[in-house]
């Protein structure tokens, strides 16, 4: 759980800036792009595959649809229903793509503010 107020940094991207909080997750999801997730994952190395675009996009969606980030439980369904794979496995996908955690990594590449607090699935 985040306990910290919010502390603004910009970070310079090819055509453009964009405001992160400390921890390097963006202030506004709308500022979201592929450069911010290639600079993000590069600075989290996650090497980005297609499989890591299809759960941005699914994130992306849920949080336009719903107002919110979509929690860690049904990222692991989508993943279960894209893969065809049990939940266990679908769990693991998500931690194998995501190797330091949900929220640090898939969260933060994906544009999403920092959660305050968090299951994470």
């Amino acid at each position: 759980m985040r306990t910290l107020p919010d502390k603004v940094v910009t970070v310079q991207l090819e055509n453009t800036t964009v405001e992160v909080d400390e921890a390097g997750y963006l202030f506004d999801p709308n500022d979201w792009s592929s450069e911010f997730a290639h600079k993000t994952a590069k600075a989290e190395n996650v090497e980005l595959g297609d499989t890591h675009w299809q759960v941005f996009s699914f994130m992306r969606d849920y949080l336009v649809e719903h107002g919110i980030a979509a929690d860690a439980r049904f990222v692991i369904k989508f993943l279960g229903n894209e893969f065809s794979l049990d939940k266990h496995d679908a769990k693991a996908m998500l931690f194998e793509l995501f190797p330091q955690g949900y929220v640090r990594q898939a969260c933060k590449i994906s544009g999403m503010r920092q959660p305050r607090a968090w299951s994470t699935g």
